[in-house]
């Protein structure tokens, strides 16, 4: 047998500071019970993949016996399976009285789901992906319905979130594309911390993923690894997760599966523990991916089993272990008690867990009043739902042809494998495409109309066919003539394109469906071509998850009249993209992402120095078809006068006004950009770089003035050295339609020692808008 190795007593870095309680739990525990809370088990697990390499795991003890010396946590109690939610509330309840009255300690389990596009949980509200969220540039909105979603969890005793993704996306071949919000750190940080405070607004915890690195992967590919140096690392990927724990105050943090420069980071202590709790100051729980502790033995192979995979993630900083306790139960258990890992890293991670039930109010709850009755999809989830699809919606392209004028279009064909699809206007973590997947036949237990119904509702007295043309995926062309034929009969063709959300190989879209060319899937390119070909006008309405290489369909001879993008757009999708068919709307979303030329130009960033867009000493040209922040509208805004401090302080803000007007004929919301450039620095910096943006809704012949206030923080970058500084000089600023254009401009000069950025360090610019 092997003997117990002595060791000194040590305090692990990082230790929280506790209530006297919450010490108290952690004296009296043994070492079964401090385990149990560090890990999750998974109730109804039946080997469904929904999640990576799912059906390859052992499966879960019973549940009795796992819960024997109590649990951390219950994973995805209603997100599994499609079940009843009051039924499962019932069984909820019960068991936490259970757990409370059976166990020793009488510490209740924390209840976490998925809800990055709402609650994922049968017959609850599905709302814009993410991506979405980022195109309409309205945090407000975004925080709205990040509250309502919070709500739903606490009535439903669900007591974490796993959302939102704070990663930014570098290139759009990465399958997992459509979970993120944007290609710029600060778009992302903005409504990702507005998402946060929505659903801790309700008493539930948001947890922030995934840290760190990981959209950067290799190629695209999900799970590959991550070449970014310690600049990239600091001034791209880091900035949304300071933004969403400092001032957002995001209770939990999920790590990311990557590696970067050859150390995983679910085994470092430098990214999980010096980065996330002292530099930015994190006093939160940190939850693991699914399986990504075991992962260190079965795929980075930096552990030679499951025990020390356990001691490296418990030692890096990873408290709870998800989805089960495959690693942090026998295994670790076995290292403890032999001496090999020191059991003060054990109480460290239970002390957060302790400390994370205490403040959610957990340990006094009796569970004895389950729900008698919850709308998961009440009128204000959908309204909310609406208007955020609505203002996510990107016009590309416009010849005139929309809006459509009900009263004078007779005949209108639909036509495209989205149109008729309701699944098509959801993403890869909605209830839908997720999980109900595995079950055919159940129905998804909420409105949700296609397109091609909520056309015909928008158009009572138009007559609307319907000609499929093709599939998502394939190559089968044999429905173009029927579909040409329907577009030669109408007066105007809508043709519904792009992605069917999935995870590992199950679509186009997703977690694990990345893709090595950007070319629109099937033969969907083709399609729209032959109905082009008819001379009808056409408009094509992209729904996808991904910014596709669409040039083709935004400029040039033989583009379709009008192009929609709307990247999954959520229940009230398919009657916001209705909306502004025919005018009742008009489109307000802007790119948050580049939308590329060619795969071959990726990865692809707007935010590049000189030496990163076209230049004389290559013949590439990495310019996308349209540039991050571009979206047209039914109307026309001018933006002049831009106005700025001649000169700030390094250490200040930085204030900036100018005029925007609706020069056009109908009333509509433009998204004002100011952007800035450090010309001359002592590292390179990026030709444009988004400082400040703000939605102003002006009625024909309206302008207003937008006052911006940027902190100099928003300049900030990584010196020679690493440290974050604000360096003195001139600064470029300007609005305009996107990054590119610059409209009005204006010049401030940062004056001034080289500023050094703490935390005390204001993040986030502010605006005013003043009607004239």
């Amino acid at each position: 047998m092997t003997q117990p190795i002595e060791r000194p007593a040590v305090t692990p870095p990082f230790v929280p500071a506790v209530s006297a309680r919450v010490a108290d739990l952690l004296a009296r525990m043994t070492l079964d019970e401090k385990l149990a809370q560090l890990v999750g088990f998974w109730v109804d697990h039946g080997g469904e993949v929904v999640a990576p390499l799912a059906g390859e795991m052992p499966t879960s003890r019973a549940l009795d016996e796992s819960t024997e010396h109590g649990i951390g946590h219950l994973t995805r109690v209603y997100g599994t399976r499609p079940v009843d939610p009051i039924e499962r509330a019932r069984w909820l309840w019960e068991r936490q009285r259970i757990l409370r009255t059976q166990t020793r300690l009488g510490i209740p389990a924390l209840v976490h789901e998925e809800i990055l596009t709402g609650l994922a949980a049968w017959r609850a509200a599905t709302f814009p992906t993410p991506l979405a969220w980022g195109a309409a540039f309205d945090p407000g909105l975004v925080q709205e319905v990040g509250a309502a979603i919070g709500g739903s969890m606490r009535e439903l005793g669900i007591h974490q979130g796993l959302a939102p993704v704070l990663d930014v996306i570098r290139d759009p071949r990465w399958g997992r594309v459509d979970e993120c919000i944007g290609e710029d750190p600060y778009l992302v940080g903005v409504i990702g911390t507005a998402y946060v405070r929505g659903v801790q607004s309700e008493g539930v915890d948001a947890t922030v993923k995934h840290f760190l690195g990981y959209s950067g992967s290799q190629s695209g590919r999900n799970h590959a690894p991550v070449h970014a140096g310690p600049r990239e690392v600091a001034d791209v990927f880091l900035v949304p997760f300071e933004m969403a724990i400092r001032d957002g105050g995001a209770a939990s943090v999920m790590n990311s599966y990557s590696e970067i420069d050859g150390i995983p980071v679910a085994a470092s202590p430098e990214v999980l523990g010096d980065l996330l709790h002292e530099r930015l100051g994190f006093d939160g729980v940190v939850v693991s991916d699914y399986f990504s502790v075991r992962f260190l033995e079965l795929m980075h192979a930096v552990a030679e089993d499951a025990g020390v995979a356990a001691a490296i993630a418990l030692e890096a900083g990873i408290d709870v272990e998800l989805p089960t306790g495959d690693t942090y139960l026998e295994p670790l258990a076995e290292r403890v008690r032999s001496g090999a890992t020191d059991a003060a890293l054990v109480d460290r991670a239970v002390l957060r867990v302790l400390a994370q039930k205490e403040r959610l109010g957990l340990l006094d709850d009796d569970f004895s009043t389950p729900p008698e009755s919850v709308e998961l999809d009440s009128p204000r989830h959908r309204d909310l739902a609406r208007r955020l699809a609505e203002e996510s919606l990107i016009l590309l392209r416009n010849d005139g042809v929309l809006p459509l004028e009900p009263e004078r279009v007779r005949r209108v064909a639909v036509i495209g494998p989205n149109a008729d699809r309701p699944e098509a206007l959801m993403g890869c973590y909605s209830f839908v495409n997720h999980v109900l997947v595995h079950h055919p036949g159940v129905e998804a237990g909420f409105e949700i109309p296609s397109v091609l119904e909520a056309l015909r509702a928008a158009l009572p007295d138009a007559e609307v066919s319907y000609s499929l043309g093709c599939a998502v995926e394939g190559d089968d062309s044999s429905g173009f003539a029927a579909a040409a034929e329907a577009a030669r009969d109408a007066d105007v063709a809508i043709v519904v394109l792009g992605d069917q959300a999935g995870l590992f190989g199950r679509g186009t879209v997703g977690e694990g469906n990345d893709v090595e060319s950007l070319d629109l899937p099937g033969v969907q390119r083709e399609l729209v071509e032959a109905v082009v070909a008819t001379g009808t006008p056409v408009v094509a309405v992209f729904l996808t998850g991904r910014p596709y290489a669409i040039e083709w369909a935004v400029s040039g001879e033989g583009a379709p009249a009008a192009a929609l993008q709307s990247f999954f757009p959520g229940e009230e999708g398919g009657r916001a993209i209705a909306s502004a068919i025919v005018g009742e709307v008009s489109p307000s979303g802007r790119l948050p992402v580049s939308l590329p030329r060619s795969a071959g130009a990726q990865p692809y960033s707007y935010l590049h120095p000189v030496l990163g867009g076209p230049t004389e000493v290559t013949s590439v040209d990495a310019r996308p078809a349209l540039p991050f922040g571009h979206g047209l509208s039914y109307t026309t805004f001018t933006h002049s006068g831009l106005e700025a401090d001649d000169i700030a302080p390094t250490s200040g803000a930085v204030r900036a006004s100018v005029v925007v007007r609706n020069t056009g004929s109908r009333a509509a919301t433009d998204v004002v950009q100011l952007y800035g450039r450090d010309p001359v620095a002592s590292v390179t910096r990026p030709v444009a770089q988004l400082l400040a943006f703000e939605r102003v809704h002006l009625e024909p012949g309206e302008e207003a003035v937008v006052r911006f206030t940027v902190p100099t923080a928003r300049l900030a970058f990584s010196d020679a050295r690493l440290e974050r500084i604000v360096e003195p000089g001139s600064i470029e600023l300007w609005v305009g339609p996107d990054c590119e254009q610059r409209e009005t401009e204006a010049t401030v000069v940062l004056v001034g020692g080289v500023h050094r950025v703490t935390a005390d360090d204001a993040r986030i610019s502010t605006a005013e808008v003043v009607r004239r």
